[in-house]
């Protein structure tokens, strides 16, 4: 039996990546763009709440604790940024901080769902208890509000979503949800005002509270599959079990993992009458997009003590 991990050039144990480092390949255009977001999140908060201090708005001073969310949201996802990549390649961590983004991702996709909640208990409250609303000073409000959350929308487009970097995908998904919440929002209003319909304001929250319930739900599932290390692709694993089993040799154990965005590890346990070297294994694979680090242990079928699957 023989376990190997060859030595690299520069020598690494790991066969396709020397510098352990696991980022993804947009990690700093994405940490640049979500400090900018925060930036503006943070100019808007302070122009709303001290415009509401000034004006005596309490309209504006709520819009103002509303954007603090998403300055906070921001500013997790530009931290998780910056500490993965001042640890990229820190020993302490077995396999780099490519994961960190995933946690961060987690942390805003939970903070997201319990908007959800707050938002529709506001509005079925006010389904029950209809209250008077300044649609006029409402309605110009919300149109600010929009507008400056469609600017941070745009900026926080990931480069490709195929990367599978779920920060920013989460703060992205936070102000679409809010996007999408402030335009039904303002589509309430419209008819309250022109068409007297006041339950549409409240109506417009709960439609809105379930679509931010569903972003929710589902960032939460990703982010939860990658920190639990769940397979995360069904179609390389099975790339992988062929190319290594390519000459009759039989796969009696394999695992996928993802290290961080658009990085993944396997780690596999090959039988084989005739067993070539370790190293012949990892150039097998040296190839596929996406693996990035490969330990694989090789078993003599023949000889004594051999394994049966």
């Amino acid at each position: 039996m023989t376990t190997a991990n060859p030595i690299g050039p520069d020598g690494a144990l790991d066969a396709y990546r020397g510098d352990r480092s696991y980022l993804g390949a947009d990690h700093h255009r994405n940490e640049r763009r979500t400090r900018l977001v925060a930036a503006i999140c943070a100019l808007t908060l302070a122009a709303q709440v001290a415009g509401g201090l000034v004006f005596h708005s309490m309209a504006l001073t709520a819009a103002g604790l509303h954007m603090a969310a998403h300055l906070a949201a921001m500013l997790v996802a530009a931290g998780a940024y910056a500490y993965a990549r001042r640890h990229a390649t820190d020993e302490r961590f077995a396999f780099g901080a490519g994961k960190l983004g995933f946690l961060a991702g987690f942390a805003n996709a939970v903070v997201l769902a319990m908007t959800a909640v707050l938002i529709a208990a506001e509005s079925l409250q006010r389904l029950i208890a209809p209250q008077s609303v300044d649609y006029g000073s409402a309605m110009p409000l919300a149109a600010g509000g929009l507008a400056v959350t469609l600017i941070c929308v745009w900026l926080l487009k990931p480069a490709d979503r195929r990367a599978g970097d779920i920060n920013i995908s989460a703060a992205h998904l936070h102000l679409t949800a809010d996007a999408i919440v402030g335009a039904l929002a303002m589509a309430g209003l419209w008819a309250g005002q022109k068409l007297g319909w006041t339950w549409a304001d409240p109506l417009a929250g709960l439609a809105g509270a379930f679509l931010v319930a569903q972003f929710a739900v589902s960032l939460i599932r990703t982010a939860a599959a990658t920190l639990l290390d769940m397979n995360p692709s069904a179609d390389l694993t099975a790339e992988i079990r062929q190319r290594l089993g390519a000459r009759g040799e039989t796969v009696l154990d394999l695992h996928l993992w993802r290290l961080g965005p658009g990085h993944h590890a396997a780690v596999a346990v090959v039988s084989a009458p005739h067993p070539e070297p370790a190293t012949a294994y990892h150039d097998r694979l040296r190839d596929l997009v996406g693996l990035s680090h490969f330990t694989i242990e090789v078993r003599d079928a023949s000889g004594p003590g051999h394994t049966h699957h």
